[in-house]
C-alpha cells in the first residue's frame, strides 16, 4: 500500500513538472492594467522568467534595455519583420511591438497587446494559458502618473486604449482578472493559481 501510494505521487508529480515545463501565461490588458507588473512579480515570487518583447518606443525612466523591454529603431524593427523573427507584431500609439521567436520558451510569461492577444488566443496549443487583467480608466491613469508618464501622453494612452475597446472585443481567453481592488501581489498570486489549476487538466 505504501509503496502504491509513494508511485502514484511520483507518478502525479513528474506529470505536473512535465506539464509546468511545457507552458506559457500569456497577460494582455489596457496601458497600466498592471500586466507588465505581475509579470515581474510572477518571476520574483514564483521564479517564471519574462519573455521580453521589442519595442520601438522611448524607454521610460528606471527601465533598463533587456530587462523591461528590447527597444531597437524603427528600422531595425522594420528589418526584422523582412527576417521573420516575429511570432507576432503589432502597431500600437504610433510604436511597433513584436514577441520574437527565440524569447518564447516553455515556463514563461510573456505581456501583449490586444491585437497580441488575438494571435494567442487563436492558438490550439493548451500549453498556452491566456489572462486579460481588467482596471478602471481612473486606476489606469493613476498608475501611469505614479510611475511617471506625462499627464497629456497618460490621457492619449487612455483615449486610445477606449477607441480600440469600442472597436475590438476582446478575444475568447481563458481567464479575465479584475484588478481594480488588488495589489499587484495579489493579481500575481491569483494568475499564478489559476495558472497552476488549468495545467493540471
Amino acid at each position: 500500500m505504501k509503496k502504491t501510494l509513494i508511485i502514484n505521487i511520483v507518478f502525479i508529480y513528474n506529470r505536473l513538472k512535465s506539464r509546468i515545463g511545457r507552458s506559457m501565461i500569456v497577460l494582455s490588458g489596457a496601458s497600466a492594467s498592471g500586466k507588465t507588473e505581475a509579470a515581474k512579480m510572477l518571476m520574483a515570487k514564483y521564479g517564471i522568467a519574462r519573455a521580453i518583447t521589442t519595442t520601438t518606443r522611448q524607454k521610460r525612466n528606471r527601465e533598463v534595455d533587456g530587462r523591461d523591454y528590447f527597444f531597437v529603431s524603427k528600422e531595425k524593427f522594420e528589418q526584422m519583420i523582412k527576417e521573420g523573427a516575429f511570432i507576432e507584431h503589432t502597431i500600437y500609439n504610433g510604436n511597433y511591438y513584436g514577441s520574437t521567436k527565440n524569447q518564447i520558451a516553455d515556463n514563461r510569461s510573456l505581456v501583449i497587446d490586444l491585437e497580441g492577444l488575438k494571435t494567442y488566443s487563436q492558438s490550439k496549443d493548451k500549453r498556452i494559458v491566456t489572462f486579460f487583467l481588467s482596471s478602471s480608466e481612473e486606476l489606469c491613469f493613476k498608475r501611469m502618473i505614479d510611475r511617471g508618464d506625462d499627464e497629456e501622453e497618460a490621457k492619449r494612452r487612455i483615449d486610445n486604449d477606449r477607441k480600440i475597446f469600442a472597436t475590438n472585443c476582446i478575444p475568447k481567453v481563458d481567464y479575465i482578472i479584475d484588478s481594480e481592488h488588488k495589489t499587484i501581489e495579489e493579481v500575481a498570486d491569483e494568475v499564478y493559481a489559476l495558472y497552476m489549476e488549468h495545467i493540471k487538466h
